[in-house]
């Protein structure tokens, strides 16, 4: 059978399979575990998502937003001034029928009466134009007007008045 030398070496054998076999299974427990810290780790948590969804919406709110309304209030002034030269066309042509503009009393509703318009628009917060003639400027022209953003006379930045012969 086998004598004591051969037996020392086949334990030796033995031990080194079980070390082998304890350092691969020691490396394959440290894969398992990075593998599992990097799966872990692939994805944001619903909470994480939801804060910073918070945080660029405050983000818009504070900086978008006063852009925006600065922008569209400008742009109703622009409209508005837009309209008031858009009465030019049908107020030249009563003139041309009729000798002279519809007079302040009559107002811009004259236009409406003999078909020059449909009907007289509001200006774009919602108001009435202002019409007169003759003009306190320039009596043999009319004058057409919005209040503004306020709806009152004068004003300042978005407040102000906005005039036919300003603009001009």
């Amino acid at each position: 059978m086998h004598g004591p030398a051969e037996m020392t070496h086949r334990s030796a054998q033995i031990k080194h399979k079980e070390i082998n076999m304890n350092s691969r299974e020691t490396l394959k427990q440290k894969i398992d575990r990075l593998r599992s810290l990097v799966t872990a780790n692939r994805g944001f948590t619903l909470i994480e998502i939801m804060i910073v969804v918070t945080i660029m919406a405050l983000l818009t709110a504070v900086v978008v937003v006063p852009n925006v309304t600065k922008y569209l209030k400008k742009a109703k002034v622009d409209a508005a001034k837009m309209q008031i030269r858009n009465f030019q066309l049908p107020l030249n042509e009563y003139m041309s029928a009729h000798g002279n503009y519809p007079a302040t009393d009559e107002g811009l509703e004259g236009l409406v009466k003999d078909g020059y318009l449909k009907k007289v628009p509001l200006d774009p917060w919602g108001n009435p134009y202002q019409y007169r003639f003759p003009g306190e400027v320039e009596e043999d022209e009319y004058e057409i007007y919005s209040f503004g953003a306020d709806g009152k006379e004068g004003g300042e930045g978005f407040n102000t008045d906005i005039k036919s012969w300003e603009d001009k």
